[in-house]
């Protein structure tokens, strides 16, 4: 299964990297992974190039799991995995992803299990990650 989300280095929920981190450790020979596609439509709080953001989630967190390029995850320009996210499991802006930290949590079989808001704390999925696993 693989959790998505986003990220931002000047974030209040930057510190979910370490808690995200103990996640793909504990399970990733499991199968688990985790991807962290970054997002600057949040107040411009992940202002940074990508390599940047890379950087400080490897300096400050010690992030191992695959980080991609900026993208947007909402809007007219929103990227296409997340139009078909949002398409998939509602949060509470409804389709809209609300925040920096937005989780989708997606089994073997490609589906979206569950979508998890950005204030929900990596610890509180590890139960449905076992779930799946």
């Amino acid at each position: 299964s693989e959790v998505e989300k986003r990220q931002a280095t000047g974030c209040g929920l930057t510190p979910q990297y370490q808690g995200l981190q103990e996640l793909y450790e504990r399970y990733q020979d499991q199968g688990f992974e985790i991807l962290d596609f970054p997002c600057n439509q949040f107040m411009g709080q992940a202002p940074g190039s990508a390599e940047e953001i890379n950087a400080f989630c490897s300096l400050h967190f010690q992030t191992t799991f695959p980080r991609f390029a900026k993208i947007k995850v909402n809007g007219k320009e929103a990227d296409p995995l997340y139009v078909w996210l949002q398409d998939q499991k509602s949060g509470p802006l409804g389709k809209r992803i609300e925040w920096n930290f937005a989780k989708f949590l997606i089994g073997r079989d490609g589906q979206v299990f569950e979508r998890f808001s950005s204030k929900t704390d990596p610890k509180q999925i590890e139960e449905a990650i076992q779930t799946l696993l």
